[in-house]
């Protein structure tokens, strides 16, 4: 059995097509010290039935078998973990997105059913167990919408882009942990109770921030190590994050999507 993570999406579908390499890959991110857990009592007292690839507890209660699937966001779903696996692959690798028909194409499941996966996908990545920020994180915000001047006229009259600047314009805040994990959010203003509302519900404590000299960023040092970047000397964080070839949600901010306020919020809680 290969053991070996996948790096390439040629190496993903052989390595998926093995149901054992997806039982394992499963098991080591599910229980990493290798103790099987029952998921109904807690009890580790577990069998593996190998012809059935199920455990099977020791102690007698309902549901006393369970799969690798239990509890999880394909516990319900009859597609095989092999196209679920091969899936998440492709959505976590591809730095500019996919579709649910592209997922379609390439593991041979109806659009519908690649809709469906997506989105489970995408839920669980939202899932707040990933952790909060921590060691060194840059903070930055930016407005996003389209240009007054390329406008027509009639879209402009009545909607506030008679103005320039942030007129009309969508405002994007986003956390970049040096060496780790990005978090962008669509957030209502630039106040002060806004901005810190949302950087302690995404950075642990004690961490060490850096922004710009935005004043409503003033504070962050009662719970963080706040230093203060020239902003005339520093590129806008998104366009950092921008830049990170290893970071899909950059990639997938400056590429050719037509993205507006309705969306926003949809598009930036997957990053």
């Amino acid at each position: 059995m290969n053991t070996s993570e996948p790096k390439t999406l040629q190496e993903a579908i052989v390595f998926f097509s093995n149901p054992d390499n997806c039982l394992a890959y499963l098991a080591k991110q599910r229980w990493p010290d290798g103790v099987v857990v029952c998921p109904t009592c807690g009890s580790k007292e577990v069998h593996f039935l190998s012809t059935r690839r199920l455990w099977q507890c020791v102690t007698m209660h309902s549901k006393r078998q369970f799969s690798i699937k239990l509890g999880t966001i394909m516990e319900d779903s009859p597609i095989g973990l092999d196209k679920w696996l091969t899936a998440t692959w492709m959505l976590t690798n591809c730095k500019n997105g996919i579709s649910s028909y592209e997922i379609a194409r390439d593991i041979h499941v109806t659009q519908k059913s690649a809709w469906f996966m997506l989105h489970r996908i995408r839920l669980a990545l939202q899932d707040e167990s990933f952790g909060k920020l921590n060691g060194e994180i840059e903070i930055d915000e930016t407005f996003i919408g389209g240009k007054a001047r390329n406008m027509h006229k009639s879209k402009k009259i009545g909607r506030g882009f008679e103005k320039h600047g942030p007129v009309g314009k969508t405002v994007v805040m986003g956390m970049l942990q040096r060496g780790g994990k990005v978090k962008t959010a669509v957030i209502k203003d630039r106040v002060r109770e806004t901005l810190h509302g949302h950087v302690n519900a995404c950075i642990e404590e004690g961490s060490q921030v850096y922004t710009d000299e935005f004043g409503p960023y003033a504070g962050l040092d009662e719970k963080y190590s706040h230093d203060i970047i020239n902003h005339a000397i520093r590129r806008s964080l998104l366009s950092i994050i921008s830049a990170r070839s290893a970071s899909s949600a950059g990639s997938g901010l400056l590429s050719p999507l037509f993205l507006c306020a309705a969306t926003l919020p949809f598009f930036f809680s997957f990053l």
